[in-house]
């Protein structure tokens, strides 16, 4: 091959321009709706109300026909009481931690009172919790110097 064949090579190769493609209309994309819908979800699931958090799956609330939508309260602590149905052991549950003993609930009651001065109690108690056990409870929480006590109950079976 000689230099003037590769030149004559060259003149005969038509050059192809390429025509830009037309703009397509965009499309709608799936994916990142998807994404906002879940972290909506865990959102609005993270900030759920308290009642909704600490409700124990082993208590069964008492029913009362006329009972009364609860007011909302900032410095409420909900106190679950439960009841072991074989055993009929009683216990109780604050911020989601066993208390062994009512008197162990006062010391509790007292260093939140301390914080919140107009703090509520909510009682959480199992239909099946003896008296004489809730009226001990009681005593710890108004010795303590609580005056608003709120009984959690249910309005209808199930």
């Amino acid at each position: 091959m000689t230099a003037s064949s590769s030149g004559e090579e060259k003149k005969k190769i038509k050059r192809v321009h390429a025509k830009p493609e037309p703009e397509v209309d965009p499309e709608f994309q799936i994916a990142p709706m998807i994404d906002i819908l879940l972290v909506l979800l865990v959102f609005f699931m993270s900030i759920s109300t308290t009642e909704v958090l600490q409700a124990s799956a082993n208590l069964t609330l008492p029913i009362a026909k006329d009972a009364k939508e609860p007011q909302k309260n900032p410095g409420q602590v909900i106190v679950n009481v439960t009841v072991n149905p074989i055993t009929q052991v009683m216990g109780i549950e604050v911020d989601q931690k066993n208390i062994p003993t009512p008197a162990m609930l006062g010391d509790i009651i007292s260093q939140k009172l301390s914080v919140t001065p107009n703090m509520r109690v909510l009682i959480r108690a199992d239909r099946h919790v003896r008296f004489e056990y809730m009226r001990t409870i009681l005593e710890v929480i108004g010795g303590s110097g609580v005056g608003n006590i709120t009984f959690a109950v249910a309005d209808k079976e199930g």
